[in-house]
């Protein structure tokens, strides 16, 4: 797929087919995670897949109402990161490669937040992380089950030349 389509086309899946996910393309998707951008190169994510299904729902029932999907999904990504000074914008590119790399392979992937959450320590908890890391984010991966085509905003709404 061509980088811009995927751009363009990528969209926040909630509902995903049951089909397995092979090894090899979820580690080809935390591979593209791992090369983001990252501030002065520190690179302070690790990145745990987690396909247990227990745990999926254990992780969706400690998120609530925004990660109930994470149970459907056929693999979640925690994105942990040492709270280094620019872990907020490094695990944010760590993140949003994730979800590039999941569109491009055909698979579909979802977003749930995890800083700066009530329920970030509890997830920490049931992934074993240890104490110098801090959860980021979630992301569910799979094949979707659903093609949301939400309005976006046009470019001429967010556009500014030279001041806003």
């Amino acid at each position: 797929m061509d980088a811009i389509d995927c751009l363009k086309t990528r969209r926040s899946i909630r509902a995903y087919r049951p089909d397995d996910v092979p090894q090899a393309l979820v580690e080809d998707v935390v591979d593209c995670g791992r090369l983001a951008a990252t501030a002065m190169n520190q690179q302070p994510w690790t990145f745990v897949v987690v396909r247990d299904a227990a745990t999926r729902s254990a992780l969706a029932e400690t998120c609530g109402k925004g990660g109930a999907f994470l149970s459907q999904a056929p693999v979640c990504i925690a994105v942990f990161c040492r709270p280094t000074d620019f872990y907020v914008e490094d695990g944010s590119a760590a993140t949003e490669n994730l979800l590039l790399a999941a569109r491009a392979r055909g698979l579909g992937s979802c977003w749930v937040g995890g800083d700066k959450l009530p329920y970030a320590p509890r997830v920490a908890e049931l992934l074993g992380a240890p104490g110098d890391q801090r959860l980021f984010s979630l992301v569910a991966l799979g094949y979707p089950a659903e093609e949301p085509r939400p309005d976006k905003r046009p470019l001429s709404d967010v556009l500014r030349l030279e001041r806003f």
